[in-house]
């Protein structure tokens, strides 16, 4: 059973605890029927650091989170809207799903969120998992980018998330620039550059300058696509429901790497 089956049943409950258990307990409460309520003070848990646990507190910050970098610029525009809801449909989320997403996004929006409290212990119940934790402040930065660029409110509140997590300002801005690379990169886009612009944005997704040895280019690929593999991020905690947001990075990864290489050839 999947970890939100387990949620469903009553057999994680309140089992997380914390400022991230409140946000999704309300919730759960709100929503769950009696039954299933009388459930959740079961003796039934899962300790910190397993599967299912960390998947939970990572839905739980993930669309909380990104609520909160919503609101940073004062309010929250139908393309941020949007994007959370396009974010859901991608990830193919049930509808219940949907319904905690949206809960836990309008949560991350109030005043009262506890940011600093809900990322100090993400990072605790993750085991501070770097590569877990690098895809958990990619789709942030990628919620800050909806509406087009990341405005100053947002890129503060994506400041106090990487540094709370444990990320450098150089590795965000690192992360920032291979995220603009990407999005010039789209293959439905690809028109309105032209080749030597896309070889550009190539090297932008890998971190790369065009200068670099055919050994660096290859140790930089393989690093992140191992960063990046799905199976190794869903084995350390990643929802099975995100796998595709993974996948997708590994393509993009993939495709400008090929292109790097196929120019180097000639």
């Amino acid at each position: 059973m999947s970890w939100w089956g387990k949620i469903v049943g009553g057999t994680l409950g309140f089992m997380v605890g914390g400022p991230i258990g409140a946000l999704f307990g309300v919730y759960a409460g709100h929503n769950f029927d009696n039954g299933l309520q009388q459930d959740f003070g079961s003796t039934a848990k899962f300790s910190r650091g397993s599967q299912e646990r960390v998947q939970a507190t990572f839905f739980t910050a993930t669309f909380s989170v990104m609520g909160c970098i919503a609101k940073a610029d004062g309010h929250i525009s139908k393309k941020e809207i949007d994007f959370a809801n396009n974010i859901m449909n991608e990830m193919q989320l049930t509808a219940e799903m949907k319904k905690a997403a949206r809960e836990l996004f309008n949560k991350g929006k109030q005043s009262n969120f506890k940011l600093n409290d809900v990322l100090a212990q993400f990072k605790k119940e993750t085991y501070g998992r770097r590569t877990l934790l690098q895809m958990f402040l990619e789709i942030q930065i990628r919620a800050a980018s909806a509406d087009g660029s990341i405005h100053q409110g947002e890129k503060s509140i994506l400041y106090t998330v990487s540094r709370n997590l444990g990320f450098s300002d150089y590795e965000l801005a690192s992360l920032i620039s291979r995220f603009n690379a990407e999005q010039r990169f789209d293959s439905r886009q690809s028109q309105s550059y032209s080749s030597g612009n896309q070889l550009k944005h190539a090297y932008g997704i890998l971190g790369l300058k065009e200068s670099c040895t055919d050994q660096e280019l290859k140790r930089a690929y393989r690093r992140l696509m191992s960063q990046h593999h799905p199976d190794k991020l869903i084995a350390k905690g990643l929802p099975e429901e995100m796998m595709v947001l993974a996948t997708e990075k590994t393509q993009e990864i993939k495709s400008a790497y090929e292109m790097i290489r196929k120019q180097r050839k000639k």
